[in-house]
């Protein structure tokens, strides 16, 4: 099914090409069309040219039908979407495009003379963030949690795990409201409104809402316990988040950052980050304070295994989740039985998820 709603968007030449050379679907992370280039795809993180020595070149005639298959024939339809540079399909993919800005009052309208479409494909990996939930839940609650990674480890689909897990509620955490702004269409994957991927049966979700004013009409509209939010990078993002904790809502939230060292050099985590010492501090209210310890994984061990049974860094507030490395396919979280060691491991054994306390 998830196929067929993406390759009835592609070019038939296209999609005779991509027949020949993806034995599996599930491994398809991107589909690549520019104007007098070859066809790339990206599959399990690594890019390729199908066809092998004679690469299949994608025509402009590809790039419109691509264009017009995906808005229906009606750009003019999706302006509100194209503001943004892609359009959510069915399924939750998202068909990203490239070409001539129109601006209306110094703000970009719509897009014109496309050369460039690029199609990433939504994959649920429900169970990813099993062996992640034990670190960041205590007494049947969720803490604060911070993801951090690189771009392409696969934030977004831990936390879309996650979302789901504490909605419909498990051995580890009750079932709790959960409001999710999801400004890019990423986390839900709305098409029409309707999420296309499981986030719970507790779950409101505000699609394509600026994250700073969703987290806030979330809160006077909904009530929920948990808010979710993926990729907060502005000040305004951050003045929402301190609101919505003083309301006695547990946050969940996603940052881009190849280390905990890196958040502390962004110009809107420094304002969040209160360096005290070996520790930085985000500068929460006292009882509801994210830490982001600097120690090494060494002395975090030796804090896994609470003598009073308050999880495996017991009683702290929240957690830090850091994605150092590349996981299995662009999103994929790649854990075995690293747990509890503080790693999750991919295959090969290289750490691609570490816990820190906070």
């Amino acid at each position: 099914m998830q196929k067929e709603r993406v390759w009835r968007i592609l070019p038939e030449r296209v999609r005779h090409v991509l027949d020949q050379e993806i034995k599996d679907y599930d491994d398809l992370q991107e589909i690549k069309l520019r104007t007098g280039q070859p066809l790339l795809i990206r599959c399990l993180g690594e890019e390729k040219i199908p066809g092998g020595g004679h690469p299949y070149i994608v025509t402009a005639r590809d790039v419109r039908e691509a264009v017009d298959y995906t808005s229906n024939y009606s750009l003019y339809a999706c302006e509100e979407e194209m503001r943004q540079g892609f359009i959510t399909i069915e399924g939750g993919h998202r068909v990203g495009m490239t070409g001539q800005v129109i601006l209306d009052g110094g703000h970009v309208k719509n897009l014109k003379y496309i050369s460039s479409v690029n199609i990433r494909i939504s994959h649920e990996v429900q169970g990813c963030a099993d062996k992640v939930m034990p670190y960041v839940t205590r007494n049947r609650q969720i803490a604060h949690t911070l993801i951090l990674s690189p771009p392409g480890c696969g934030k977004t689909t831990l936390l879309r795990d996650m979302v789901r897990q504490i909605s419909d509620g498990s051995y580890l955490v009750k079932g709790m409201t959960v409001g999710v702004v999801d400004e890019r269409s990423e986390i839900a994957g709305c098409y029409r409104g309707v999420a296309q991927n499981h986030l719970g049966i507790r779950t409101d979700v505000l699609d394509g809402c600026p994250k700073a004013e969703g987290m806030i009409m979330l809160i006077r509209s909904m009530a929920p316990q948990v808010i979710a939010v993926d990729e907060i990078g502005a000040q305004e993002d951050v003045h929402a988040i301190e609101y919505a904790m003083h309301c006695g809502c547990k946050l969940i939230a996603t940052m881009h950052g190849s280390s905990v060292e890196e958040l502390r050099k962004k110009p809107v985590s420094r304002k969040m980050i209160d360096e005290k010492g070996s520790r930085g501090i985000l500068s929460w209210p006292a009882e509801d304070r994210w830490k982001a310890y600097t120690t090494s994984t060494e002395d975090r061990l030796g804090e896994r295994n609470d003598p009073a049974g308050r999880g495996p860094y017991g009683n702290r507030s929240g957690h830090v989740v850091w994605l150092p490395g590349r996981g299995r396919a662009g999103g994929r979280v790649q854990t075995d039985s690293g747990y509890p060691q503080d790693h999750a491991h991919a295959p090969g054994g290289d750490p691609v998820c570490q816990v820190l306390p906070v």
